[in-house]
């Protein structure tokens, strides 16, 4: 991961610590940082390959979206999705993905249905693959095309920040959580392409909560041991 980041921050046409808090935001959602890790601003500044000054700026900011937390004497760690926070999200996202699937079955066309199916099949060799970066990354595509797919604007510009902390949720728990996610989506799929806004709406919220339970647990347990 930062191999790859190093030389290229300041080299966008974005101020540098808008560059780092993308990166440092990156890592933390793609578990290049686990939650409880401890972010020193000299460690960021050699993985990023800047000065400690953008580092601390883009702290802050991670810290206000709830990816950092910053303690007393210990500095920067990286934040740990809790249970309460788990069940905000997903508070959220039944009212919201519910809705998208409804309108989606209504409103998909052949082409979209085969974007979908195409996700399914990357999602589907990703989790064959063990590529739990990649299937995070399907995931979110996947639930953020169906929401496109609604037709509704203002679904998609309402998620689009909640959709980091989906991924990382998501990433934190994928390896037993992969597997099972991808068998719902092809029901949730199915129903979309049937044109049942019911059959669709159902089986967003049979697919939320099988992911609810299983991220729940996983915040009761503690990331930090996965």
């Amino acid at each position: 991961m930062t191999g790859d980041l190093r030389g290229k921050l300041g080299a966008q046409h974005l101020p540098l610590r808008d560059q780092v808090l993308v990166a440092l935001r990156t890592a933390i959602i793609n578990g290049d940082y686990l939650p409880g890790e401890r972010l020193t601003e000299d460690r960021l500044a050699e993985d990023f390959g800047v000065s400690r000054n953008p580092v601390r700026e883009a702290l802050r900011v991670a810290e206000a979206e709830g990816f950092v937390v910053i303690l007393p004497r210990r500095g920067a760690v990286v934040a740990s999705p809790s249970s309460g926070t788990v069940a905000d999200m997903f508070a959220v996202r039944e009212r919201l993905e519910a809705l998208a699937a409804r309108l989606a079955a209504e409103r998909a066309t052949a082409a979209d249905v085969a974007a979908l199916r195409e996700l399914l099949d990357q999602g589907h060799e990703a989790t064959e693959r063990h590529d739990l970066r990649r299937v995070a990354e399907l995931n979110s595509a996947l639930h953020l095309r169906i929401l496109q797919i609604s037709g509704n604007p203002w679904l998609s510009s309402i998620t689009k920040a909640l959709y980091l902390h989906v991924q990382w949720v998501f990433r934190l728990g994928a390896a037993e959580r992969a597997p099972h996610s991808w068998a719902e989506h092809i029901q949730l799929v199915d129903a979309i392409e049937s044109g049942d806004g019911d059959r669709a709406e159902l089986a967003a919220l049979a697919h939320l909560g099988a992911a609810y339970v299983a991220a729940h647990e996983n915040a009761e347990g503690g990331y930090q041991a996965r």
